[in-house]
């Protein structure tokens, strides 16, 4: 896996030298590519994080009881998101709903909500976007009253 993220990562890079070497690759268009890099890269480490946790025989769910956390909404709803969900079935952790700004264009087995839309109450947020985590974050709390957490500062507590 390692291997195919530094193939990915040094295409891309390639392809941007290749394209200023051409002068045909706007700087904009530069740091697009590398931001995308970054995003697969830190989706790779979290992915790399919860397989270590699940190779001591640890789940995501220890978090949740730990902390008290019976019911939660998944910010979210691409790889990570989807996993947590799985991860948290029949766990005694409820997943009350998930938000996505695409809300209509996923099919899930929870209630996909938008982030505009009336939030439920829940004990908890996970933020499986985490890129993303400190805009999500801001927009949240003024929706919902309860602590927002990231799904990448979670795999790094257990």
């Amino acid at each position: 896996m390692k291997k195919a993220l530094s193939t990915l990562l040094g295409m891309a890079a390639g392809a941007a030298a290749g394209g200023i070497a051409a002068g045909t690759t706007s700087a904009k268009k530069i740091k697009e590519m590398a931001a995308g890099g970054a995003k697969v890269h830190e989706l790779y480490m979290a992915f790399d994080q919860w397989l270590q946790i699940r190779q001591e025989g640890k789940t995501l769910v220890e978090y949740f009881t730990k902390n008290g956390y019976k019911t939660v909404a998944v910010y979210g709803m691409k790889e990570l998101g989807e996993r947590l969900i799985d991860e948290l079935k029949g766990s005694g952790v409820t997943v009350s709903y998930a938000i996505d700004k695409n809300a209509d264009s996923i099919y899930a087995e929870v209630d996909v909500l938008t982030p505009d839309e009336e939030l439920a109450e829940v004990d908890v947020v996970v933020v499986t976007a985490i890129t993303y985590f400190d805009e999500i974050e801001e927009m949240l709390c003024e929706k919902v009253d309860c602590p927002i957490v990231s799904l990448e500062d979670i795999l790094y507590e257990i």
